[in-house]
């Protein structure tokens, strides 16, 4: 399995639970690491990747219009956007605030269990840790 990295991308984004941070967006340093399919590069074809342009444009955009209480939280959504909207089976993440803490992140790690899953009603993170989830998928019943 093929890979890509985005490493320190500086996002603005409206996080956490002070005043003073709901006032104002603060930057955010994010890098995302996540699963491409193998035929992009065999076949050289952009088209069969995950292109990581439209993946930052994306999470920019999202960030923009939303607010987070917590990290975790801003950090399964965009887990979320990658697995479901872009087809990624896996993504790891790590989020920290620039100029708050320093050397202080918040990692999340989540996979797919099932790239296609069919006969599936609906999908469910399964807490495993505080910092690691998984995608569920909960079967149809008939």
């Amino acid at each position: 399995m093929d890979f890509i990295f985005i490493d320190d991308m500086r996002v603005e984004a409206h996080v956490g639970i002070f005043e003073r941070e709901k006032a104002a967006p603060q930057t955010l340093e994010i890098s995302l690491t996540f699963g491409v399919p193998d035929e992009a590069a065999q076949d050289d074809d952009i088209d069969k990747t995950i292109r990581y342009d439209a993946v930052i444009d994306r999470i920019r955009a999202e960030l923009a219009l939303r607010h987070f209480n917590l990290l975790e939280t801003l950090g399964e959504y965009v887990i979320s956007m990658l697995l479901n909207e872009f087809g990624a089976p896996w993504v790891k993440i790590s989020i920290a605030k620039m100029g708050i803490m320093k050397g202080v992140r918040v990692p999340i790690f989540a996979r797919a269990l099932s790239t296609t899953p069919v006969g599936c009603l609906s999908t469910i993170w399964k807490v495993l840790s505080s910092t690691t989830l998984m995608l569920v998928t909960k079967p149809i019943r008939t």
